[in-house]
């Protein structure tokens, strides 16, 4: 296997399916994304299936459960954190019965909340947010790295694949700008210093990488990602919603630039979530990505090495054909870069 994690022709999806049944999502993503394939996430399935409560069944000697306001550090495990738990041993049971009918992809993409997603969506038993006690945030971001390693673990001897961690992180911008609100609702919590911000994502990226020997992906959709922390804090990966960038100019064109130029690839959100009212067209979807390479000075050739492009967000509120659609349209995509680097 090549030491690069991905290169020229590879696409993915950031995670998330539409459906309830694990099985058929499992072939559908194994057959169709088998060079970069997304852990497959079903959040329809409800508690346990979402984002936090997927990410909390992975904690190690922490539990959390559903109260009226969403999830609270609970003082051991319940029937809720036994629920994640349960689907995500389904899922992978379902990944692997996959990868044995159509061949074990080369590799596979498991997602899970960041720290500071994670800390900033469950609560603590007095209705604050993890994230405001240092030592609580300690604990769960050592607990989650932890647990994501576990879970590479297994989710590389199932498969026999090559395993690459990808960190959400679509709390961030909010936990830096100070947007988050408080339990009462009329104040926010302070905003988190970037410097601290960096300094706990590093530590779990660096455990990550090297656990897995494969370079860790942060995702974050916002219309202006902390590009630069990301890359100070040594994602190998960003992943971003190309499609809400817009004119691309200044700092942040920078921090773009600096990062690309640097090695760090950029997963590139292009193809709908969701099915557009018009047309889909492959030229058309392809223009946010041949745009910004355009702006930042870097050349087709760039694009297809440092690019993987995929669904401008999970696909979950898709409908199942759209889904298909959306997976097909990213690997042409991907496709479509390789050959014009040729060219």
């Amino acid at each position: 296997m090549s030491d690069a994690a991905w290169g020229p022709g590879i696409a993915t999806a950031i995670g998330s399916m539409p459906g309830s049944d694990p099985v058929e999502v499992a072939r559908t993503v194994v057959g169709e994304l088998p060079g970069l394939m997304p852990f497959p996430e079903l959040p329809g399935r409800g508690v346990g299936a979402d984002i936090l409560g997927r990410t909390a069944g992975l904690l190690v000697d922490l539990a959390v459960e559903v109260v009226p306001s969403g999830y609270r550090v609970a003082a051991r495990p319940g029937r809720d954190q036994r629920r994640a738990v349960d689907l995500l041993r389904w899922d992978l049971d379902a990944v692997e019965q996959a990868a044995s009918e159509a061949g074990a992809p080369r590799a596979v993409k498991v997602q899970a909340a960041g720290p500071w997603t994670l800390s900033a969506g469950i609560e603590l038993h007095r209705g604050h947010r993890v994230l405001t006690d240092q030592g609580a945030l300690r604990d769960f971001a050592e607990s989650l790295t932890e647990g994501l390693i576990a879970h590479a673990v297994q989710v590389a001897a199932r498969t026999g694949s090559r395993v690459v961690v990808q960190l959400d992180e679509p709390a961030l911008p909010a936990v830096l700008a100070g947007a988050l609100p408080t339990p009462s609702g009329y104040g926010k919590v302070p905003a988190v210093p970037e410097p601290d911000a960096q300094r706990l994502l590093a530590e779990v990226i660096e455990k990550l990488a090297a656990a897995t020997e494969s370079p860790v992906v942060v995702h974050c959709c916002a219309a202006r990602p902390p590009v630069a922390l990301l890359r100070r804090a040594g994602a190998g990966a960003i992943a971003l919603d190309a499609t809400k960038l817009g004119d691309v100019t200044g700092s942040f064109a920078d921090e773009l630039g600096e990062a690309w130029e640097e090695g760090t690839t950029l997963f590139l959100g292009l193809v709908p979530s969701t099915q557009p009212a018009g047309e889909a067209r492959l030229r058309q979807i392809a223009q946010p990505a041949l745009g910004l390479a355009s702006r930042l000075g870097f050349g087709r050739k760039a694009l297809a090495e440092r690019s993987v492009p995929t669904p401008t967000c999970g696909l979950a509120g898709a409908t199942p054909a759209w889904s298909r659609r959306a997976i097909s349209l990213t690997r042409d995509l991907a496709k479509l870069f390789a050959d014009e680097a040729e060219q």
